[in-house]
């Protein structure tokens, strides 16, 4: 039969263990521990003939007198205001204060009292101040003993199990320090670090916090992670440079660890840093190339105390467009966009933001495709620079609704461009994409087409520039977005081709390359931007899979999508582009279209665009664009009597 006074104690236990013991709780301890020292000094101080003769009344006295002492020290110094559970060197720190101060104290007294003593010898000064010593020294010791008992008899007993990470830090400088500490306290996870990870030999074989400095070869490697069972990787190097943190990163995860990282020091909350701010490595952190360095100058000349209107400025390119442009000290930036909610969003973000500068903004709902609204627009504010992002641009819808595409991305581009000519807009910038290089559906051959008409347009004053660039990372309806909801749902990730390939940028680094080169665009040019190396689509699921940490995620594979090509067409290359002053941004050479026939041809596309019908709206477009022939699409019919493109290609030279 159990024993009744066990179950009631295990019970109790149980129901008070994570309580917190009232401050005044700890407050009579500490005094209790104050009569214990008091007491086993005086014992031990007169049994052994080693202290002053006393009296009775006399002892009292000088215990009152301690004791008050020691009360006034623990209230001011509040060593009973701790948890214990959780005692730090801070609360260490307090018991000091007050056992040193009051010993210090207690000695004046004394001294004091024995100057107006003068029966006193000065032999036994010494006497009474060493066992003022000895009192609080012992008191001293029994409280941090107390305390640091408690607390392993806490952690080891009656805490709540947490799970254990073996781990290693990638780096022994002051952040890798930093971050160990903060993960010592994490009360959620008990985290051992095994071993710390650095470059400078002059560290390695040496120990910080009782941990090994080692070579990154020697830590990870196979044997060395499955020996010490390590299950996570923290780089805590704020500074580190991007192709070497994607380098210990793709490492590790080869290795099958967890990465994550400490953010710059300016992004600790409050000045300090806990566990909670350790980060996962995200999918564009290996992605993202060293950041391209501006020189700003020829984008504060084009923008300072200019009127700027930017369509699209509720998407992911406009918006931070729109974001850099308030930088330069514009006039008034004018954001305009279709998208109520998106730009609902954006107006809440920029007044925060930019809450001084109210009047340098505008926020507009228009269609770039009404006219009479976009010449209201123009009418208002008379912009002189125009930045043009408003598109369709999701490929696989555009190959459903030809009708949409041409109407706004290429008549929306009519609209904007023939205002810009009529108010004296001084230069038209157009966002544009790597898709509209040889087209392969209708989303990039109207594109391209857009392209076409602002190049026919010759005004004077007024100059038109097209950028293009290949996927942004993170931007609406991109492939990361979607892969991150799939995981979340628990897969599988889908990709349309194992093979197909993309190239990447970040949205801030596109947009600053846009504003650059809209400030070096003279006119009827074409400025394409270095995207660095294509990523394999497959690859990028597979580490994300990886980053995430779980298990059992498949990537399924479920065929190209009408319109899309396997192989996205390299856009900087020296056959069809010529270098500028920045190295990452060059001139495209294309084809050149008379503005003659290009109206034309834009005339009688409209006339069939009341028509509604698919196939004679495409079939137009592949007049225009020659080189745009549909892959895997209900269009491919179409190109039937089209000549090869070898002999299309040969005829294009002609034309440029």
């Amino acid at each position: 039969m159990e024993n009744p006074v066990k179950r009631l104690t295990f019970n109790l236990v149980k129901k008070y263990r994570h309580s917190t013991v009232s401050q005044w709780v700890i407050f009579l301890f500490d005094v209790f521990l104050f009569v214990i020292a008091f007491v086993v000094t005086v014992l031990f101080l007169y049994v052994s003939k080693r202290g002053e003769d006393i009296t009775i009344n006399a002892l009292v006295i000088k215990f009152v007198m301690s004791l008050m002492l020691t009360l006034i020290a623990f209230l001011l110094t509040g060593t009973h205001r701790g948890i214990i559970r959780h005692a730090g060197m801070s609360d260490i720190g307090k018991v000091l204060v007050a056992t040193i101060g009051v010993a210090l104290l207690s000695m004046i007294v004394n001294f004091v009292n024995n100057q107006f003593s003068p029966q006193i010898i000065p032999s036994q000064w010494l006497l009474a101040y060493r066992e003022s010593f000895m009192i609080y020294a012992s008191l001293a010791v029994l409280m941090i003993a107390e305390r640091l008992m408690l607390q392993r008899i806490y952690n080891d007993y009656f805490r709540r199990r947490r799970p254990e990470v073996n781990l290693v830090i990638y780096g022994a400088g002051a952040a890798g320090i930093i971050a160990h500490n903060a993960l010592s306290q994490d009360l959620r996870v008990e985290y051992h670090v095994v071993a710390y990870i650095d470059d400078d030999m002059s560290k390695v074989n040496q120990q910080l916090n009782g941990v090994p400095v080692m070579r990154v070869r020697d830590v990870l490697a196979p044997k060395f992670i499955k020996q010490k069972n390590v299950t996570q990787l923290i780089i805590a190097i704020p500074s580190i440079r991007t192709m070497h943190k994607q380098a210990i990163t793709n490492r590790a995860l080869d290795l099958g660890l967890t990465v994550k990282a400490t953010p710059h020091v300016s992004l600790w909350l409050n000045g300090s840093f806990s566990s909670n701010q350790i980060e996962d490595i995200k999918i564009e952190d290996l992605l993202e190339r060293e950041p391209i360095r501006m020189d700003n100058v020829n984008i504060v000349r084009e923008v300072v105390d200019k009127v700027v209107l930017v369509t699209g400025a509720a998407g992911s390119i406009g918006s931070e467009i729109c974001r850099q442009l308030m930088r330069y000290q514009p006039t008034k930036v004018v954001m305009l966009d279709q998208a109520e909610s998106p730009m609902y969003d954006l107006q809440f973000e920029m007044r925060n933001i930019y809450n001084s500068q109210l009047e340098r903004m505008a926020f507009v709902i228009a269609n770039v495709k009404d006219h009479a609204r976009m010449e209201e627009v123009f009418e208002e504010y008379h912009p002189q620079l125009v930045y043009h992002a408003a598109a369709y641009k999701h490929v696989p819808f555009m190959e459903e609704n030809p009708y949409e595409a041409v109407y706004i991305n290429v008549f929306g581009t009519r609209n904007l461009a023939d205002l810009s000519i009529k108010y004296g807009v001084q230069k038209f910038v157009m966002i544009s994409t790597d898709k509209a290089v040889n087209p392969t559906n209708v989303m990039g051959a109207t594109k391209r087409m857009a392209e076409i008409y602002i190049q026919s347009r010759t005004a004077e004053g007024t100059r038109f520039v097209t950028t293009r660039f290949g996927n942004v990372l993170g931007s609406n309806g991109s492939v990361i977005p979607l892969f991150k909801k799939q995981l979340a749902a628990g897969g599988p990730l889908t990709v349309t081709h194992k093979d197909i390939i993309r190239y990447f940028m970040t949205i801030p680094e596109a947009c600053n390359l846009v504003l650059e080169a809209g400030a070096m665009g003279e006119g009827g040019d074409i400025f394409v931007f270095d995207m660095g190396k294509p990523v394999k689509i497959y690859d990028m699921a597979r580490k994300m899979i990886q980053l995430s940490g779980r298990q059992g995620i498949e990537i399924k594979e479920i065929g190209l999508r009408p319109g899309e090509k396997l192989y996205e067409e390299l856009l900087a290359t020296k056959e069809n582009t010529i270098p500028t002053y920045h190295p990452k941004i060059m001139h495209a050479q294309v084809r050149r279209y008379a503005s003659d026939e290009v109206d034309r041809e834009y005339n009688e596309l409209w006339d069939i665009l009341e028509t509604m019908d698919d196939m004679k709206i495409v079939g137009k477009m592949k007049s225009i664009v020659p080189e745009f022939r549909s892959n895997n699409s209900v269009y491919c019919e179409l190109d039937k009597n089209t000549p090869p493109q070898s002999t299309r290609d040969e005829q294009l030279k002609y034309n440029w």
